[in-house]
């Protein structure tokens, strides 16, 4: 039976996107290794120290005799390693001797610094894999895998978005539902922009929801200071999130950009409200509902009160050239 290594982003994670992420890759990934032994380590956390390089570590026998190895989705790519205090794959030379030949898989780039440093280039050049096709979730990652690695890649979207075909999103409702259910985001606050979101949610639902996606979106929402005696607030799990989605009759609107995808898998009529330049991203190569937050007074309550179609625009081919390379 083959052997293969998948790099989870979330183990150890203070994100349930992360988790949104990892469920929807698995599906995808299935149809290619379904039948094999697939061992799953952290993508955040090391796997060995240093020092393990020189004695003998049964945890190192995977990583040597694996068929395949990939990675899964997530903002993964930083440009310097060297100088992040943050390293979202938590790697380094010292720590991948037996890391190579690595796939990535709906993988997207973070804009830490705008030029990559050598020392960056040269580890993801070690790691990632040189004979197969990468998939990267969109046209920045594209250009940074190939211009800058010199790695080949296609622009297949994150794994989130790959079964948001045209037939789904037909069957997501047009019109305004009777409940909502949002999200904030902690690392990127704006008290009067999300305080006047929710306000706004809150006298245009019936019943309103809150789900804390981040791991400290829960103390953000509670220093607004808003009345929550009319917000019901879910717990962080996925289980109870996919739960609302999946019996209420509920529309999102909210800044977390995965939590918002999994509303649109759960044909969920969506807004999101970009925070950053990952959902702007996804809007400008996919079409995804978006809008900017700096835009949610102007925009919010003309757009969740109207009708529209959602339309969102994936590379169905790309998608499939990806897969069909590993074969059958």
């Amino acid at each position: 039976m083959n052997k293969n290594i998948i790099f989870d982003p979330s183990y150890g994670t203070l994100n349930m996107g992360d988790n949104i992420i990892v469920e929807s890759a698995l599906q995808e990934l299935d149809e290619i290794i379904g039948g094999d032994f697939n061992v799953r380590v952290s993508s955040h956390t090391p796997l060995y120290h240093f020092h393990q390089n020189l004695t003998r570590n049964i945890y190192k026998e995977p990583l040597k005799t694996a068929k395949r190895k990939f990675i899964l989705g997530s903002n993964l790519l930083f440009k310097d390693f060297f100088l992040t205090r943050k390293r979202p794959w938590n790697i380094h030379f010292l720590t991948s001797k037996y890391i190579n030949d690595v796939v990535l898989v709906g993988v997207g780039s973070n804009e830490n610094n705008k030029r990559s440093s050598l020392y960056t280039k040269m580890l993801y050049r070690k790691i990632l894999s040189a004979d197969y096709i990468h998939s990267v979730r969109d046209n920045n990652t594209l250009k940074y895998v190939t211009e800058e690695l010199k790695l080949n890649a296609i622009n297949t979207g994150c794994a989130t978005m790959w079964k948001l075909t045209k037939e789904h999103c037909k069957s997501i409702p047009t019109k305004k539902a009777s409940s909502v259910v949002f999200t904030l985001t902690d690392y990127a606050r704006d008290v009067e922009l999300d305080t006047y979101m929710i306000e706004m949610l809150v006298k245009s639902y019936d019943k309103v929801y809150f789900w804390p996606q981040g791991s400290e979106d829960s103390i953000y929402f509670k220093e607004l200071n808003i009345s929550d005696g009319e917000i019901i607030q879910l717990s962080s799990s996925l289980d109870s999130y996919r739960k609302i989605l999946a019996t209420e009759d509920i529309d999102y609107v909210g800044s977390r950009l995965h939590g918002g995808i999994y509303a649109l898998q759960h044909k969920v009529r969506t807004l999101i409200i970009a925070v950053d330049h990952r959902a702007l991203n996804k809007q400008a190569d996919y079409n995804l509902p978006v809008i900017k937050r700096e835009n949610v007074k102007t925009e919010m309550m003309n757009i969740i009160s109207s009708e529209f179609f959602t339309e969102i625009e994936i590379d169905e081919e790309a998608i499939l050239q990806w897969k069909a390379q590993f074969g059958k």
